[in-house]
């Protein structure tokens, strides 16, 4: 299985479970994981990482910062080419179906001011992991996307939260628990 984890995966992780991680299983769990390409973060996301909470995913799992260790580990993982299966079809979903309607009318957009944040929206992190597990679930990989994100939109955004996009692409999602509830191995002392 590939796991697609999000910025803010990445946060919880470092702010709520590391401190509780006296042994460092958690800690080397994740760094095995990416290192073998398991759990793969993309380039948006590590840049994300870089200035969210000052930057400390960064500086709690150092190894992201350990330049051999990202070479073996092949990342961040490149999206500035990635392309979504069939593009004009993937284009339409995110015209028609990725789009919240309702603060789409509120804003009264124009043309030009939809087109320039449907650009932006392509090109942002939550978008570049999505293209990837359609592109891992077309070569056959079994594929998860991991988000803090919850479905539901509250935020007036003008597209659709992550596990919206995925529910109808058929991408499966899970939260940072829900993913470390299916691996085993994971014994962590919480005393």
């Amino acid at each position: 299985m590939k796991v697609v984890i999000d910025t803010n995966s990445l946060l919880s992780l470092v702010r709520y479970y590391l401190p509780f991680d006296k042994n460092g299983v958690l800690f080397q769990f994740f760094k095995e994981k990416i290192e073998t390409g398991e759990i793969i973060i993309v380039d948006k996301v590590f840049e994300q990482c870089e200035y969210i909470s000052k930057g400390i995913v960064l500086t709690k799992l150092i190894y992201l910062k350990e330049k051999d260790f990202l070479k073996a580990a092949k990342l961040p993982y490149k999206t500035d080419s990635l392309l979504a299966p069939s593009p004009a079809k993937f284009l339409r979903q995110v015209e028609n179906q990725f789009i919240n309607n309702i603060v789409r009318n509120q804003r009264k957009l124009t043309e030009t001011e939809f087109e320039n944040q449907k650009n932006a929206f392509l090109d942002d992190a939550d978008m570049k992991q999505i293209i990837l597990c359609l592109n891992l679930i077309k070569d056959g990989e079994k594929v998860v996307l991991v988000t803090e994100e919850t479905e539901n939109s509250n935020d007036n955004k003008l597209f659709k939260k992550i596990p919206a996009i995925c529910k109808e692409l058929n991408i499966d999602t899970l939260t940072l628990p829900e993913l470390l509830a299916k691996y085993d191995g994971i014994d962590i002392d919480f005393q």
